[in-house]
């Protein structure tokens, strides 16, 4: 006979999974209506500009990162003892991480080179090679954050290798909780994708504050600048999005490196946000908003179509 304190304890276990696997739910939904959408286009061989480029590899990257989230978490709560997993579970989340923030600091470029008015010799060599050469910047970035990862892992089997086989279980509050694989993550894998993020949005807001300034002050009143002041938000509701997501790893990074303890509560809080930045860029950008309102309508027409059905049933 089963133990009838078996399944509260179950629930109990796993009831602390509930908000990563919504955020998961939530966002396997609008991530992959943002592939579908792209894909779809350039399997009907439909015009697909970079941007669309990046944002698909951002949808899918996303995925990835909250699949893998959800595996770390599923495991640490079923008090899985084996170390190696777990570590290459965190590596390949750290990994797609890394990779989210790559995407988004290319997206941030593109968008500075596409819409920013400077006209410097560099600005513009800048903007003719990009723009055709997105696609192997992206995969240069997948690279880059491949190669961070793969040191990551090395350090922590060279760590094993060193102190011993009777150092890999996660009960371990010897030395190895320093995670110095976590600070090596946070210094070359974060970083430096944020350095060129800030630049790019920075320039891209200035230039826009700029121009909006001198189309107010000139004669023609009709001028609608509704458009740039538009553009002026979405610049920094994503700039804001980074900052905090940057800064909540950080912490937990910090946490995990004095106190030896993970802050899950704020990995769970985390996990919303790539969600909460791809439903921004459906709203902003018009075909995947387009899109997804006739998605809506369709929806919308089945549920008045099979209410009438049954009311003509009874």
């Amino acid at each position: 006979m089963a133990d009838p304190t078996e399944g509260g304890t179950d629930v109990l276990y796993l009831g602390p999974l509930a908000p990563p696997l919504v955020a998961l739910i939530a966002g396997l939904v609008i991530h992959s209506f943002i592939i579908g959408v792209n894909v779809s286009d350039w399997w009907r061989g439909r015009s697909v500009t970079p941007v669309d480029h990046i944002v698909t590899s951002l949808g899918i990257t996303r995925i990835c990162t909250q699949s893998s989230d959800m595996l770390y978490m599923l495991m640490v709560s079923l008090s899985l003892d084996a170390q190696v997993p777990l570590v290459i579970m965190d590596v390949a989340y750290n990994f797609f991480t890394n990779a989210d923030i790559c995407f988004t600091t290319l997206l941030s470029i593109v968008y500075c080179l596409k819409i920013s008015n400077l006209h410097t010799r560099l600005f513009l060599y800048l903007r003719r090679m990009i723009s055709h050469r997105t696609g192997r910047l992206i995969v240069a970035s997948i690279l880059f954050c491949a190669s961070n990862s793969l040191m990551t892992l090395l350090l922590f089997f060279l760590k094993v290798t060193n102190n011993g086989p009777h150092n890999t279980t996660t009960d371990d509050v010897s030395p190895d909780c320093i995670c110095s694989k976590c600070i090596y993550n946070i210094a070359t894998g974060t970083f430096l994708p944020l350095f060129f993020y800030s630049i790019s949005s920075v320039l891209l807001f200035v230039s826009l504050y700029h121009h909006t300034t001198r189309m107010k002050m000139s004669s023609n009143v009709s001028i609608n600048l509704e458009t740039y002041y538009s553009a002026m938000r979405s610049v920094s509701f994503t700039f804001i999005y980074n900052t905090v997501y940057f800064i909540a790893h950080f912490i937990s990074v910090l946490y995990l490196y004095f106190y030896c303890m993970e802050l899950s509560w704020l990995y769970k809080i985390i996990s919303f946000l790539p969600a909460l930045h791809s439903s921004y860029l459906i709203y902003r950008t018009a075909k995947l908003r387009n899109e997804m309102f006739k998605v809506l309508q369709n929806f919308m027409n089945y549920l008045l179509q099979r209410t009438n059905a049954q009311n003509s049933e009874t």
